[in-house]
């Protein structure tokens, strides 16, 4: 129900505390506390210990030493066919940056690697490592002339470590997903409250607060906590709690959740629970559990490097026992140090990382902020969308959908008279109503003496008489009696879940009524039609009444809907369609939604809802089209393609230049000379950064997601 007079919204609870609300050992730290920024501290997989920033400043200053490493290599002047500077000191200038290079931009690899080796669990950071490590040292034996050895890798190593730091910059932010949820949810409790005493008042910090204290909250102040009104009636913006638009009509006895606001009167409550015992710190547990409990994928490079570590390493030692088998010492150590070089992940570090920084901007462009590459990667295996349905489906906003009048009363005066009882209110279905009367280009009677009557409507006086429109409660208030062929009509629009509100006047004789609804956004048949063409089911979740919810889902054929849902609950709806086996992508606008978001495989957040919806959500739509879902799982099923191509390409071209490196062709007179190795692997990563390029084809426009 929509009508500002009903009460099938007032939330119940008991007294074991809010829904949500689960009890923690006094002084525990409160989760809100947890603040992130983005010098934080990753404390998973290979990035342990490293921030954004970190690799950003590491990868400018190594690249500006690249650029002299690169221009005084003898092997790069010789490619290109040119001569560079000769002066005292210039053989000199590769050996020196390159060791800056290796011992500066190389430190997170060199460290990272030393982790994986102790771990037991070689990966990208490892291979890299040994890359490095083994161009370095066969860099200084060449430049120190030791050996024989023409083995100069200074411009190698250079731009190894360069395009690696680049790589994890660019993984590392599309990685760092917001998390600020938390600290978010805590910046709806007010500092400050205003606690009643014998005297009058006084303004006391929230932490002061304890359960029986009588608090006055007036008119445009938050709950500073959970309790029950006691002397008062207001209207109660809970949209920042329950997801909801429009205000519900809170008096003596109800309960009132801390963080909501009082919006048109001053009301005092009795303080039931603060803290830890409030609804919106178990909403705050609740979302720190849910992103506990996701678990992260490893990534496909990783997976990749470590293959390619086994078989660059068994190679470098089956290489070298061969060739020295063979009588050639200087031979086998060229030949391993070629292969082990070669085996650098150029195109392997940036294959995944360019696919997802191409991707984040094609989505940007398209309403899609993507917070987390793990919800890119999983959004393609999704098997059933969960939409909250206000705000999300529909518009959150109440529409006029029918007009009955009385016998003897046109419909488009009772229209205007409505309206015109209603244009001094500034409720949502007031607005509603008022719309309705200037879309039908309706003059307006003028009126005086507005009220509002809260909890039941409003009234005033036109034209000299005394006109109410308010629903259920204010029939009974006026004895109002419906008259039969009128009470046919609205119970129709009641059993399908409007609002009904009916024009009264001051004898107590009904004019009329009008029908309110949610309404359905068009693009969300449009939405849900080209899901279930891909093969996702679609469902929704939502706190109204089922009769409600049933029928919403009609309209838009949805395949299973959740009804009279607690703010508490959503989560638990996500979980029980993962036990059924089903990956679910959740989306929603409100704090309640947001540990079903984080706990869904992804959650994505409505650009119109709350912050710390957003902040819980792997992606986030800039508008309310929920069309751009499409948009998402089309990228998602893209960009995976891509990333797929660029890691054959980029393992590929190993597993095949490796063994030439190794010289198994050698008996046939084709040897793959260091030079030629080097070449090669940068070739292999232009290959890998076009390819990516070829994302940009992809036009991710909501107005083409039309059904066929």
């Amino acid at each position: 129900m929509l009508s500002r007079v009903s009460h099938h919204h007032t939330r119940h609870h008991d007294d074991d505390g809010p829904p949500g609300a689960t009890r923690t050992k006094a002084g525990a730290a409160s989760p809100a506390h947890i603040h992130h920024d983005d010098h934080a501290v990753h404390t998973h997989g290979q990035h342990a210990g490293h921030s954004t920033s970190m690799f950003r400043n590491r990868f400018w200053l190594t690249l500006a030493l690249s650029a002299p490493v690169v221009y005084f290599s003898p092997m790069v002047g010789h490619i290109l066919g040119y001569m560079a500077p000769i002066f005292p000191g210039s053989t000199w200038i590769p050996p020196v940056l390159g060791t800056v290079i290796f011992l500066y931009g190389g430190q997170p690899f060199l460290k990272g690697g030393l982790q994986e080796l102790k771990d037991r669990r070689p990966g990208m950071m490892l291979l890299i490592a040994m890359a490095i490590t083994v161009a370095f040292v066969a860099s200084w034996v060449t430049s120190l002339g030791l050996g024989g050895f023409d083995l100069d890798f200074w411009w190698e190593l250079a731009l190894l470590v360069a395009i690696m730091l680049l790589g994890h910059w660019i993984e590392m932010r599309a990685l760092g997903s917001a998390q600020g949820a938390l600290d978010a949810l805590a910046a709806l409790l007010p500092d400050e409250a205003e606690r009643i005493t014998d005297g009058g008042t006084e303004t006391v910090s929230v932490a002061e607060l304890r359960p029986a204290d009588l608090v006055l909250v007036r008119s445009g102040a938050r709950m500073p906590a959970d309790g029950t009104v006691v002397e008062g009636q207001a209207e109660f913006d809970e949209s920042m709690i329950t997801g909801e638009s429009k205000t519900v009509a809170r008096g003596p006895g109800d309960a009132v959740v801390a963080g909501t606001v009082a919006t048109d009167n001053s009301v005092r409550v009795r303080v039931d629970a603060v803290g830890e015992g409030t609804a919106l710190a178990g909403i705050q547990r609740l979302v720190a559990e849910a992103q506990a409990s996701s678990s992260r994928a490893q990534a496909l490079a990783d997976r990749a490097a470590a293959f390619l570590f086994y078989f660059a390493a068994g190679a470098g030692v089956l290489t070298f026992i061969v060739w020295t088998l063979l009588g050639s010492i200087p031979e086998a150590v060229t030949r391993t140090v070629t292969v082990l070089v070669i085996a650098c992940p150029h195109a392997l570090g940036l294959a995944i990382p360019l696919v997802i920084a191409i991707s984040t901007e094609q989505a940007a462009r398209a309403g899609v902020l993507l917070k987390n590459r793990m919800a890119l990667e999983r959004m393609r295996t999704v098997d059933v969308v969960l939409f909250d349905k206000t705000g999300t489906l529909t518009t959150g906003e109440p529409e006029l959908t029918d007009l009955a009048a009385a016998p003897g009363i046109e419909a488009d005066a009772l229209l205007a008279l409505a309206a015109a009882v209603e244009s001094d209110s500034e409720h949502p279905v007031a607005r509603a109503i008022v719309r309705a009367a200037r879309e039908r280009k309706l003059a307006l009677p003028a009126v005086a003496q507005f009220a509002s009557l809260t909890g039941r409507g409003v009234r005033a006086s036109v034209d000299g008489r005394r006109v109410h429109v308010g629903g259920p409660a204010l029939l009974s208030e006026l004895a109002a009696v419906v008259p039969p062929a009128l009470a046919a009509t609205t119970r129709g629009w009641m059993d399908r879940g409007a609002a009904v509100l009916h024009v009264i006047d001051d004898g107590g004789r009904v004019l009329g009524a009008v029908s309110l609804e949610d309404a359905v956004r068009a693009e969300s048949r449009q939405a849900v039609g080209a899901l279930q063409q891909r093969g996702v089911k679609v469902a929704m979740v939502t706190g109204d009444a089922r009769q409600v919810a049933q029928a919403v889902a009609a309209d838009l054929d949805i395949d299973e809907v959740f009804a009279e849902v607690l703010p508490a609950d959503k989560d638990k709806k996500v979980a029980e369609l993962q036990a059924r086996g089903l990956k679910v992508a959740m989306v929603g606008d409100g704090v309640n939604d947001s540990p079903a978001l984080a706990r869904a495989e992804v959650g994505i957040a409505i650009g119109a809802g709350t912050d710390v919806a957003m902040e819980s959500a792997g992606v986030v739509l800039a508008g309310n089209d929920p069309r751009a879902v499409l948009s998402m799982v089309d990228l998602s099923r893209a960009s995976y393609r891509k990333m797929w191509q660029n890691l054959v390409w980029a393992t590929g071209y190993n597993i095949v230049s490796v063994p030439l490196a190794a010289g198994v062709l050698a008996f046939a007179g084709v040897v793959l000379s260091p030079a030629a190795g080097a070449v090669l692997m940068s070739a292999s990563t232009v290959v890998v950064a076009l390819n990516a390029q070829l994302l940009r084809r992809l036009r991710l426009n909501p107005d083409a997601y039309g059904l066929t």
